[in-house]
């Protein structure tokens, strides 16, 4: 399955996190989300993602943007991952289904052919998704190197709320000019 573009709307889900909470698609409403596919708990890779993301995320807080990382790791291991690393974001599990496929991750398009010491297999490919409040994917990450990643998604975060106050400033005085305009045509 291609790759969730840009533009087009989360598809509805109903998943569990670590803790055995429900974690679906109305869950992304209201406020920023970022959804960030990893492939295992308690790697390096992931866990450098996982802490640079918990390390930003006061920042992530103050931005109205929700974090949450997903793999087809148990919530077992993901509740062992979080607690190890003090993660305070939620892990979602992508249940693999009986032929080892993680069906969240092959819906989005991430769930794609890998190849490691020349073998290849199927995998989830480190991705990440911003959501925006709507649940229309304003932004995407392809093949993610962790390092400094979380801080690039804070960056786009506050770089698009600005873009947002600055045409909502922009509409408020072109209507402002306008009502002006009318009252002195009278």
């Amino acid at each position: 399955m291609p790759l969730l573009k840009v533009g087009a709307k989360i598809p509805a889900f109903l998943l569990k996190d670590s803790a055995g909470k429900s974690f679906g698609s109305s869950d992304l409403k209201g406020h920023y989300s970022v959804i960030y596919f990893y492939p295992r708990d308690d790697t390096p890779g992931c866990t450098l993602e996982a802490c640079e993301f918990r390390d930003l995320s006061k920042t992530f807080e103050k931005l109205d943007a929700k974090i949450f990382g997903v793999s087809s790791d148990s919530a077992e291991s993901h509740a062992k991952f979080a607690e190890k690393f003090g993660l305070d974001f939620r892990l979602i599990v992508d249940t693999p289904d009986k032929l080892g496929r993680a069906p969240f991750a092959m819906k989005l398009g991430v769930w794609q052919r890998k190849i490691n010491y020349g073998k290849p297999y199927m995998g989830v490919v480190r991705t990440t998704f911003l959501i925006a409040p709507d649940c229309t994917v304003i932004r995407r990450w392809d093949k993610v190197k962790p390092e400094a990643h979380a801080k690039e998604v804070a960056e786009t975060i506050t770089a698009l709320k600005k873009g947002v106050k600055a045409t909502k400033r922009a509409v408020k005085k072109a209507a402002v000019q306008e009502k002006k305009t009318k009252a002195t045509k009278k």
